[in-house]
């Protein structure tokens, strides 16, 4: 059976996923299961917490409320089918549902990183152009910013996608990891893959080397204008505005470049499974949790909220 437009004689993928550690599977369950919930409930109740809260309606948190969308898209594109598969025998998805897969997690992955450069600006206007913030970060400019992350994400994903469905699978159609990632597709090709990795690098390129080059001027500036401030209190006030959203660009990045460069000859040994994970499935978890940790507006909102239920 052939797939419209793409003569292949595949049908369905099977994922081995973490089949090859059968001594630890109910273990790997219950702990994917139980990062997936938190991820889950810490993610939506930011959200919920962002858009009750007047107080919290500015750039910086409609910017973190897109993050946690974005967080929310990542892990369930990934996790409930590597869940589904753990103690199911033929741990399969259909060929079609590969390449979704694929094409929203690509999406979703690059959003995410154009996200985190409109952040990045947001902290610059914010310590840099304190008195010009309001009238710079405009609402019209963070809804903006944050449409031209998503279109941008979605704009090179289908240019992958349009390229992915060029190629022919008609060898084997195992994937020695837990979900369809670009590298893994590519191994299993019967034709020529040379296109659509200069295609993936290209666009590697310039979503990380630009995206990455934006933040560090973004911080370049920032450090200049904080050694300006004379008061220690000033300093560490304005370090403490920028060191959530430092420490989750460094993650995301760290993480997505290691993977990245283990992938390059089809990523499927244990090690990058397992740090697959950490990007796919811990950062999501742990984004709320650094953006919310030492922040005293999302303590305080928090803190209203509750006399406010206690109230009804």
């Amino acid at each position: 059976m052939s797939a419209k437009g793409n003569s292949t004689n595949i049908t369905q993928f099977i994922l081995l996923g973490f089949s090859d550690f059968p001594q630890i599977i109910a273990l790997l369950f219950i702990t994917f299961l139980l990062i997936y919930i938190i991820t889950l409930t810490w993610n939506m109740s930011l959200i919920v917490l962002i858009r009750m809260d007047s107080h919290l309606h500015t750039p910086m948190y409609f910017f973190l409320c897109n993050l946690s969308i974005i967080d929310l898209c990542y892990v369930t594109c990934t996790v409930p089918k590597m869940l589904s598969n753990f103690f199911l025998e033929k741990q399969t998805i259909s060929f079609v549902g590969c390449i979704i897969q694929n094409f929203v997690f690509s999406t979703i992955g690059l959003s995410e990183s154009c996200l985190m450069t409109a952040m990045a600006y947001d902290r610059y206007a914010a310590i840099c152009n304190p008195l010009l913030y309001s009238s710079i970060m405009s609402p019209t400019l963070c809804v903006l910013m944050v449409l031209a992350s998503y279109a941008s994400g979605l704009t090179a994903s289908l240019l992958q996608l349009f390229a992915l469905l060029r190629l022919h699978f008609c060898g084997s159609n195992v994937i020695r990891h837990f979900f369809c990632d670009m590298p893994q597709l590519l191994v299993l090709s019967c034709t020529d893959t040379f296109f659509v990795q200069v295609l993936t690098a290209i666009l590697t390129m310039i979503f990380g080397f630009v995206n990455v080059l934006v933040i560090m001027i973004s911080y370049g500036y920032i450090i200049l204008s904080i050694m300006k401030i004379t008061s220690s209190k000033g300093r560490f006030k304005a370090l403490n505005t920028c060191a959530s959203h430092l420490t989750a660009v460094s993650l995301f990045y760290t993480s997505s470049i290691f993977v990245y460069l283990s992938s390059s000859s089809g990523g499927s040994s244990s090690l990058d499974r397992f740090a697959s994970v950490f990007y796919t499935v811990v950062i999501p978890m742990l984004n709320p949790l650094i953006y919310s940790l030492r922040n005293k507006e999302i303590k305080e909102s928090m803190k209203r909220l509750q006399k406010r239920t206690m109230r009804r």
